[in-house]
């Protein structure tokens, strides 16, 4: 990547041609897109970097293609085996829904109304039913181009044999965990990994990454808001929707953190960081809108979140990305030490659905690496919360996220694990 351009930060001034109407209606045209053409790279997915070359875009939002060239959209991130930082170009469909969220035309009352949380909640239900359908699958092949994804590790590695977009995206036989065979026919049919493509780190003590994602951790709260979440009202009880007198928000005062940020190329499961019992789970719908229930127990969160969890998002001092989002909260014991661990599931713009699997069974117990949910198409977040002083992250993701840059991390790896003292 050129050094020679700036990192955008996002900011109205860098599109003052374009109005908040032009990106309302670019996001819906991107996504009608994807259900007349076969190649993403060119529509909802285009990167950034890549963006001069896809002429439709242009036209769409006055200045774009200027700005793809002006600036560097997106963020770095550190491969944690070769210590290398690598920018991660941002997919138009996430600018667009940043630029929508922060500066649309009258922000407050605008959200406060529902027009722009109504539009990114539609437009990402519409997203989901469109990859669920057959019709779909011709957008697979350049899925896995535009993100290289490597089909030599899926238990399924003909991408010919899914049934639509949505089922190559989560990759997973439900009834192999269930013991039952699912009544939903869109349900995923396939594991996505081959058995030992992600080995359980060992050691007894050590805690495995939750998800192939890339990570930060704060062993505190007080650290990750001086460093990485920079909403103002950003609280654990905001989190968790929990009264800030209540037992479990004493439980978990300056909680230690690590949050798992999934990009649409990623392994879309989340996985138990060691032996637990499930406990209860509880639905959120998040600051803004209400959605409905889950359905069944399956869990499926269908009326989605509103922003991405881009850094940039994250990094927002106007903005609790986190609070602001509808979220499935998990709680877990850890089974040696019987503390408790908290599982916050949090999606983003164009994320269908958040699953539970194992999970979803309370009083169950599960072994370090075993499946906990996934989500459904798009980029995500998983935080996992852990009382004071009861983990000791390594080092190298400690001084990463001070930087702050996020280091990659590959699901239960004997690369990903990050340690703990219980």
């Amino acid at each position: 990547m050129s050094t020679t351009k700036p990192i955008e930060q996002i900011h109205p001034d860098n599109l003052p041609n374009a109005s908040p109407d032009q990106f309302a209606n670019a996001l819906e045209a991107l996504v009608d897109h994807s259900t007349e053409h076969d190649d993403v790279g060119h529509g909802i997915h285009t990167p950034m970097h890549r963006l001069l070359h896809v002429r439709w875009i242009h036209d769409l939002i006055p200045g774009i293609e200027k700005l793809a060239v002006a600036y560097h959209v997106g963020n770095y991130y550190m491969v944690r085996k070769t210590r290398e930082p690598v920018f991660e170009s941002m997919p138009i469909y996430a600018r667009v829904g940043m630029h929508l969220l922060f500066y649309g035309r009258g922000r407050a009352q605008l959200l406060k109304q529902g027009t722009i949380e109504h539009l990114l909640r539609d437009q990402s239900v519409k997203e989901g039913k469109i990859y669920d359908s057959p019709e779909s699958v011709k957008n697979i092949p350049s899925f896995v181009e535009t993100y290289e994804i490597n089909t030599a590790e899926l238990l399924q590695p003909n991408i010919a044999e899914y049934k639509c977009f949505n089922d190559f995206f989560s990759r997973y036989e439900l009834s192999h965990l269930l013991n039952q065979t699912p009544t939903n026919d869109l349900i995923p049919r396939f594991s996505k990994l081959k058995p030992g493509a992600r080995p359980v780190a060992p050691a007894p003590d050590a805690l495995c990454s939750a998800a192939d994602s890339r990570l930060t951790v704060f062993t505190s709260v007080n650290e990750a808001k001086q460093f990485w979440i920079k909403g103002n009202e950003f609280t654990i009880p905001a989190l968790l929707n929990i009264p800030p007198s209540s037992p479990k928000s004493e439980t978990f005062l300056n909680a230690s953190l690590a949050i798992f940020r999934l990009a649409p190329a990623d392994y879309h499961r989340f996985h138990a960081p060691a032996d637990c019992k499930v406990g209860e789970i509880v639905d959120i719908p998040g600051q803004y809108y209400t959605g409905e229930q889950p359905l069944l127990f399956f869990l499926r969160l269908r009326e989605l979140m509103i922003v991405t969890v881009n850094p940039q998002a994250v990094n927002e001092p106007g903005f609790d990305v986190f609070t602001a989002n509808r979220r499935s909260v998990l709680y877990l014991e850890h089974a040696e030490s019987g503390k408790p661990i908290v599982f916050v599931a949090i999606g983003a713009l164009l994320v269908g659905s958040v699953v539970w699997t194992g999970g979803a069974e309370p009083g169950r117990t599960l072994k370090k690496g075993d499946e906990l949910g996934y989500f459904a198409y798009g980029g995500s977040t998983v935080v996992a919360i852990f009382p004071e002083g009861t983990i000791q992250f390594d080092e190298d993701l400690v001084k990463n996220s001070e930087q702050p840059i996020e280091t990659l991390v590959k699901l239960t790896g004997y690369d990903a694990g990050w340690g703990g003292n219980w």
